[in-house]
């Protein structure tokens, strides 16, 4: 129930739902609704569900940690970009600006399945001032596709 604990006892706060049961995917900022004039419109009963949109990718993982880092070393990640709709999708990457230190490799072009990208990293410290030895980097890539633009946040340490 969501007005009682596991204990039994009353919630003091209200229960979060995750964004996957609230209809929307995390991290993600949808374009204005274009229909596209290539692609006609499916009328199969198996596509046939309300609200369920035909188009999309998922990111797994959604986010990225890579820890603490030593400075002056280069590390990388894999995340895959999987298409979740019915038709061949299209995506670009905004590439990270250079005092990040991140660079996103991958192939353009269509994606059927899926595609891998590879979030590399060149662990740099940027501040001049003294930060106790540690200094925290964070930032989001942007992937651009046809109906949304995808967040990936990117989360390091560097010693």
């Amino acid at each position: 129930s969501l007005l009682v604990n596991v204990a039994g006892q009353p919630r003091t706060e209200k229960v979060k739902l995750p964004s996957s049961l609230q209809g929307r995917k995390p991290n993600s900022i949808p374009k204005k609704k274009v229909e596209d004039p290539v692609s006609g419109k499916v009328n199969t009963s198996s596509l046939a569900t309300a609200g369920q949109q035909l188009s999309g990718f998922h990111l797994i993982p959604p986010s990225v940690t890579l820890g603490v880092l030593k400075e002056g070393c280069t590390y990388a990640a894999t995340v895959i970009l999987k298409n979740v709709g019915v038709n061949f999708s299209r995506f670009r990457v905004k590439q990270p600006p250079p005092h990040t230190g991140l660079r996103v490799m991958y192939t353009p072009g269509p994606v059927g399945l899926q595609v891998e990208l590879e979030i590399e990293i060149f662990a740099m410290v940027t501040g001049g001032e003294d930060t106790g030895g540690l200094e925290e980097i964070a930032h989001d890539i942007e992937i651009l596709t046809e109906t949304e633009t995808l967040l990936l946040p990117v989360t390091a340490n560097i010693l």
